[in-house]
């Protein structure tokens, strides 16, 4: 009989501007792989207000075209109240901070396509952390 297990690991990393992609796609292989789990899921969170989880090819062209998107959307010199990185904390809000994906024979789920990034939104450089829980049969 299968064995429920929960196991929890934290990434910690640096980004050196805004607007920086860190692809956690191998990361999260590796955090499925080290908990032994074999069916279940994996959740993912960015507890930062400024940087978010985004899943989508990872293709230079395309990164180019989401920072597009998003500066188009929250402009960095636009009227805002909050001080300085007010474009920052907007940005954030339009991504969720967690994901969730299915965990089978011992790896991620993924699209074709789908790799797991964080975007920096802040416009300093940042040390960030992220959580990974992986909840399944052992």
């Amino acid at each position: 009989m299968p064995q429920v297990k929960i196991f929890n690991f934290t990434y910690n990393f640096s980004t050196p501007n805004e607007g920086e992609f860190v692809d956690l796609t191998g990361t999260i292989q590796m955090v499925v792989e080290k908990s032994g789990i074999k069916n279940g899921i994996i959740h993912v969170f960015a507890p930062h207000a400024t940087g978010v989880l985004i899943l989508t090819e990872k293709d230079p062209a395309l990164l180019r075209d989401i920072r597009m998107f998003v500066e188009k959307i929250v402009p960095r010199n636009g009227q805002y109240n909050h001080p300085s990185n007010a474009h920052s904390h907007l940005k954030s809000i339009l991504f969720v901070p967690d994901r969730t994906l299915p965990v089978m024979d011992g790896r991620v789920s993924f699209g074709t396509w789908q790799s797991l990034l964080f975007l920096e939104a802040d416009i300093y450089p940042r040390r960030r952390s992220i959580i990974f829980q992986v909840i399944g049969e052992t």
